[in-house]
C-alpha cells in the first residue's frame, strides 16, 4: 500500500508541474530600467532633432503566448489630459508587429508603414514622439505597453494619431493574449 501511496504523489506532482502557467511576457526598453530615467537621447530635448520627434529606443520582449498573431505597442504620457477628455499624449502606437518578432531597433524609420508590415503613428506623424515634458513642471510618466493579439488587425491609418490609437484599441478587444509594461520618467533639462 505505502509503495502505491508514494506512486500516486509522485504522478499528481508531476501533473501539478505539467499543468503550471507558462511565465508571462516581459518587455525591456534599451538604455534605462523599468520606473527610471529617461535618457535625453530618446526624448525631444535631445541635441538636433525637430520638436516632436526623437530617436526611438530599442525595444526587446519575451515569453511570447502561444497563438500571438501579431502585437501592438503603445507609448504614452500618462500625465497629459487632451482636450478635457481621458486621452493622454499618444508618443507612439504601432500595430500589426509580426507575432515572430522580438524587438524593435533603435531608430525607427519614419512612415506609415514599416518594412515589416506594421504602421505607426504618434501626435506629430508616422513617427516616434520623443518624451518632452518641460523643464519647469514635475517628470512625467511614460508607459510603453505591449500587447499580444491571437489576429493581426485590420486597421489602417485614420487623421490623426488619437483616432488612429482608438480604432486600435477598438479592434484589439476580444483578442489579447498577454501584456507587458515598462516606465520611464522624463523632465527636460534645466
Amino acid at each position: 500500500m505505502r509503495g502505491l501511496a508514494v506512486s500516486l504523489i509522485v504522478l499528481s506532482s508531476a501533473a501539478l508541474a505539467a499543468q503550471a502557467p507558462p511565465p508571462p511576457m516581459t518587455m525591456t526598453v534599451a538604455g534605462f530600467a523599468d520606473g527610471g530615467q529617461i535618457p535625453v537621447k530618446y526624448s525631444q530635448a535631445a541635441p538636433g532633432v525637430a520638436t516632436g520627434e526623437g530617436l526611438s529606443p530599442a525595444i526587446t520582449w519575451m515569453n511570447v503566448p502561444a497563438g500571438t498573431q501579431s502585437f501592438v505597442l503603445n507609448m504614452h504620457d500618462m500625465d497629459v489630459a487632451r482636450n478635457k477628455t481621458t486621452d493622454d499624449q499618444a508618443h507612439w502606437i504601432v500595430w500589426n508587429i509580426p507575432g515572430t518578432a522580438t524587438s524593435l531597433p533603435e531608430g525607427v524609420p519614419k512612415g506609415a508603414k514599416l518594412a515589416d508590415g506594421s504602421y505607426q503613428f504618434s501626435a506629430t506623424g508616422q513617427m516616434y514622439r520623443g518624451p518632452g515634458a518641460p523643464a519647469n513642471g514635475p517628470q512625467h510618466h511614460y508607459m510603453f505597453e505591449l500587447f499580444a493579439l491571437d489576429t493581426k488587425l485590420d486597421v489602417q491609418p485614420a487623421a490623426d494619431a488619437f483616432e488612429s490609437r482608438a480604432n486600435v484599441m477598438k479592434a484589439m478587444q476580444g483578442h489579447v493574449l498577454g501584456k507587458a509594461v515598462y516606465g520611464g520618467l522624463f523632465r527636460r533639462p534645466q
